[in-house]
């Protein structure tokens, strides 16, 4: 006998349907994802934005960090936030950086994203 599982189509596996016909109120991926959980799991982590001026020869940037999202939605992120702010930055290490002191204003963006703790941190 071998180890491996056998294709049983009734079993508790995550089934993904390619077409229906019974356009009748059938929803074939209830259940399978709810995408209610990822706006809950984005509002959950603290987001932090802090001013840092050290090692930079004295030009000062605003650091967003406490995103938990994949590296390519950080860009889409950091785009966004540079174009709105005006200014320069990047995304090194999961965190944002944004050249300038437009901590503010990366709040009020990033709560409109709809993280709901979003913070300045530092003194």
């Amino acid at each position: 006998m071998s180890n491996k599982k056998k294709n049983n189509p009734d079993s508790d596996e995550e089934k993904v349907l390619a077409y229906t016909t019974n356009p009748s109120g059938y929803n074939p991926f209830e259940g399978l994802s709810n995408p209610d959980k990822s706006k809950e799991k984005k509002k959950d982590y603290p987001v932090r934005i802090k001013l840092e001026k050290k090692g930079r020869g004295g030009k000062i940037v605003s650091i967003v960090s406490g995103l938990k999202v994949n590296p390519d939605h950080l860009e889409d992120i950091a785009k966004d936030l540079k174009s709105k702010c005006g200014t320069g930055g990047t995304s090194k290490n999961g965190e944002i950086i944004i050249q300038g002191d437009h901590r503010d204003k990366m709040i009020e963006i990033l709560l409109k994203k709809g993280y709901s703790n979003v913070k300045k941190s530092g003194g």
